[in-house]
Parts: structure tokens; C-alpha cells; sequence
């Protein structure tokens, strides 16, 4: 059945540092704002770590905006570049403070900092740093969420996990960030932290002890509502729907994500093999059903989940992959920029192909080494005969190294949704933000055929046990 589904790069900008977290603006007005979080551990001219207990990470932040022009114009405009420790993770509140967007900022120094977006005399945006709290002494914040994910403004809060296993639980006052509690929730490395935004006195948190674990904000933090280990590994993505209420998806170094119903904790509704650790989740902004999910050697997919929010067994089919980073798949996210009409095919298309097709190198395998963003392992990857992967070729020579917009592919018939993401990988430094276009009626159907044959590949024992993602990411 022919496909009416497809994803088209947009542009490729190279962030010079590591890049890890990419966010597009919430707020209604500056959606077309998108930032970019980088990560850098600062090595010996050998390749090692220096001997130093603290090791050197350096970031940057980038601040983008992003404009439809035509077919050869690239879209993204860079506005500012800030130097700043290593980031873990951006979130933007998804509700204006004082009338501005805020954005948070997790940081390898234990800070938690946050700027607010402001609007300059020549028409462009910049971010202002409005304040910094840490978080605690020698350890790296990872993750951050806001409480606002359904655009309740009451009592603001945020919620950061870091590398000392602990949850801490911030309020906003003005445009400064208060400590309101703190607790020990995971044995090592706590991953993710996030609220359930339908009721955030809850908050889910996941850590690198292969245990996700839920808590009342009312009640002692010491005790935790429910502890699943339905995550054969360390679990590092939790995102709450911000449409259905109760639904939340997890997703772990095992390779796989799975979909919860809030109230029955103790088995999930559906269970999806990725094929690489799931770093990040994020449900679409409007749809529903739509998950974006970053699967760290196994590139960027969106998964189809109405059947299993429904009730339904079986994994969440893909509708959709996007394959052109090179490199770790770690940032992703979803724009709420409006792009309703098909951007034009340019004359120069017919003479380049869909995709750039990816060779093996001569002469053996090449082993890759490469870490977690906190630089607490170094793993190698291999294939599924145990021989090593071997690395991509080099991309052709571009006539700007630095930004690059990729003639669109001809657009498809009349499609329902069009929608703008952004994503970003770790060792080539790269950030892509790229379309996809779907038809529901054709997606459907589409749908359908997949969960069956799912299914079927389930019956016969056929589908990944997760033996790669030990190997990607065992200590």
C-alpha cells in the first residue's frame, strides 16, 4: 500500500559542540522561536578525559528563527549564540511569565537557569538570563519539566532530576526559581523527572536503577506512589499527554517505549520496540495519538498510538522515520509553526536523489566509541552478528559549512497535515529541522496492516529482545 506519509529536510546548521536538546516555543505569537542545547566534554589532545574529579563540559545555547521562504532560501535565521556550561536539557514554560516566553535550562554545573525572551528594536528575539539556582554541590542537573503543560498558569513549578539520583521541585516566583523540596529517588543517575499534567501534585521519575517510580507531592516524598521495573534498563524519557488524561509514555536504554495508563501502574497498555535507547519522548501538540520519539543509534520515529490509548494490545505502529542524522538521535521536538501549504520543488530536484544513500566503508569495520551525555560510559556499536558498525561516509563538500538548505522533494497530494520538527545528534553536531506530511484517511488504513503484522512478527518470537541496546548502554 502506497504510503501517504513522508518527511523532507528542511536544513542542516552545524552547532560546533556536541547538540543534545532542541526545543521550539510554546507560546502563542513566537512559535516560530526554536533554541538548541549543546554538550561538550572538554578532552586531552589524546582523546582522554583530563585527571581532574570535575571534568571540563562546556554548551551553547542557540536561538533560532525560522521563516518559509523560498525553495533555496534557508528557513532558520540564526539570532544568538550564548556560551554556558554544558546542557542536559531546555524546556520553554508553556505559558508566558510577565508576559514573556521563559525558557529553563538544566546545566552539567547543577544549575537550573532561566531566560526570558525578548523582542528587539530590529524585529528579532533574543534570550536574557533572568536567574540561576543549583540544585546541589557536584552533580549535573539532567532533565527539567514545567508543570504547565496544559497552559495552567497557577502555581508554576518545575521539576529537575540529576545525577545524584535525586528529584528536586522548584516554584516560580516572578522570574526566579525557589527550592520547595528534594528527595533521594533512584540508587544512581536519576534521568527524567516530569509532572503528569492533568494533575501536578504527581510527578514521574526515572533513573538509571532500571526503575520508574511515581510521587505525591502531598504525601512524604520517602515513599513513592508505585515503582515499576517493567523497563528492563535505565529509563530516560517520560512524558505526560498533555490531550488524554492519565495516558504517559516512557521510554529506556532497553530500546523500547511503552505506554501507561496512570491509573493502573503495575503493567502498561502497549510495549514498542525502537531498536535503539529511547532518550527523549514528546507527544505531538495538538494530535493526540502522534509521539515523537529520539532513539539515540536508531535514529527519530513517530508512533501512531490511538489504538493503544484506546485499550488494544501491540506496540504502536511507526507512520513515519526520519534517518539523516549520522550520529547519536537525541533532541527532538515538535513545532506548532503553521505550515499548510507544500513547500515548491525546485528545478534542481530531478537531478538529486530522495536520499543520500549510505555505503559501506572498505576494508574492515570501524569501531565507535561514544558516551552518555553525562560522559558516564563509553560503549561500542556492532550489528546484530556481533561485527562492528562501520562508520558513514563523509557527506559531499557544501558550499556553506556552517548552514545548509536542502531543496524540498516534490510535494505530496492534497496532504491533511503538514507538520515542522526539529532534532538534533550528538557526535557530528548536528541539528536538522525537517516536515512531514500525512494523510489520516490513507494512515488509517496504513495503520491497520502494521498493528496486524506486528502482531504476527510478536507470534513467532521475531521481534528485538534488546541485546543491542545492552550493548549501547551498559556501564
Amino acid at each position: 500500500m502506497a504510503w501517504k506519509s513522508r518527511t523532507r529536510s528542511l536544513q542542516v546548521f552545524d552547532t560546533e559542540l556536541s547538540a543534545d536538546t532542541v526545543e521550539w516555543c510554546p507560546v502563542p505569537q513566537w512559535h516560530h522561536i526554536l533554541t538548541c542545547g549543546t554538550y561538550q566534554l572538554q578532552k586531552n589532545q589524546d582523546g582522554t578525559v583530563g585527571e581532574s574529579d570535575t571534568p571540563s563540559r562546556i554548551g551553547r545555547l542557540y536561538v533560532f528563527r525560522f521563516q518559509q521562504q523560498g525553495a533555496l532560501c534557508p528557513p532558520l535565521t540564526e539570532l544568538q549564540r550564548i556560551d554556558t556550561p554544558a546542557i542536559l536539557d531546555v524546556k520553554w514554560c508553556h505559558v508566558p511569565v510577565s508576559g514573556r516566553p521563559l525558557l529553563g535550562m538544566a546545566t552539567a554545573t547543577g544549575e537550573l537557569q532561566l531566560y526570558s525572551l525578548q523582542d528587539a528594536q530590529d524585529g528579532s528575539n533574543s534570550l536574557d538570563k533572568v536567574s540561576s539556582t543549583e540544585v546541589g554541590a557536584e552533580r549535573l542537573a539532567l532533565s527539567l519539566d514545567w508543570s504547565t503543560g496544559r497552559g495552567d498558569s497557577s502555581a508554576i513549578r518545575v521539576v529537575c532530576s540529576d545525577s545524584k539520583g535525586c528529584v528536586n521541585v522548584l516554584g516560580l516566583t516572578e522570574t526566579s526559581l525557589t527550592a520547595l523540596s528534594q528527595w533521594k529517588a533512584h540508587d544512581f543517575e536519576a534521568w527524567i523527572a516530569a509532572f503528569s499534567y492533568w494533575d501536578t501534585q504527581i510527578i514521574y521519575s526515572g533513573g538509571d536503577d532500571c526503575k520508574l517510580k511515581g510521587w505525591d507531592l502531598r504525601m512524604a516524598p520517602s515513599c513513592p506512589t508505585f515503582t515499576s521495573k517493567s523497563h528492563s534498563m535505565g529509563v530516560c524519557s517520560i512524558h505526560s499527554n498533555p490531550h488524554r488524561e492519565h495516558i504517559l509514555a516512557t521510554g529506556s536504554y532497553d530500546e523500547h517505549v511503552l505506554l501507561w495508563d496512570g491509573r493502573n501502574m503495575r503493567r502498561p497498555l502497549s510495549e514498542s520496540p525502537m531498536g535503539g535507547g529511547v532518550w527523549r519522548l514528546k507527544w505531538h501538540p495538538t494530535h493526540e495519538h502522534l509521539l515523537l520519539a529520539a532513539c539515540m543509534h536508531n535514529d527519530f520515529h513517530i508512533l501512531h498510538c490511538q489504538k493503544a490509548i484506546e485499550g488494544s494490545d501491540g506496540p504502536c505502529p511507526t507512520l513515519a522515520s526520519y534517518v539523516l542524522h549520522n550520529s547519536l538521535a537525541y533532541g527532538a521536538d515538535w513545532s506548532q509553526v503553521s505550515l499548510d501549504s507544500p513547500p515548491p520543488a525546485s528545478p534542481q530536484e530531478s537531478q538529486q536523489p530522495a536520499q543520500p544513500q549510505l555505503t559501506h566503508v572498505g576494508g574492515g569495520h570501524l569501531r565507535i566509541q561514544y558516551e552518555s551525555p553525562t560522559a558516564s560510559f563509553d560503549t561500542s556499536l556492532e550489528d546484530e552478528m556481533g561485527r562492528y558498525i562501520p562508520e558513514p561516509p563523509s557527506p559531499p563538500p557544501q558550499p556553506d559549512p556552517r548552514s545548509v538548505a536542502v531543496p524540498p522533494t516534490p510535494a505530496l497530494d492534497s496532504p491533511s497535515v503538514s507538520c515542522l520538527l526539529a532534532s538534533c545528534s550528538f557526535y557530528d553536531h548536528m541539528m536538522h529541522v525537517w516536515r512531514w506530511d500525512w494523510c489520516p484517511k490513507e494512515e488509517e488504513a496504513v495503520v491497520t496492516e502494521e498493528v496486524t503484522s506486528a502482531a504476527a512478527v510478536t507470534a513467532t518470537g521475531d521481534l528485538a529482545t534488546g541485546d543491542t541496546a545492552a550493548a549501547a548502554a551498559g556501564p
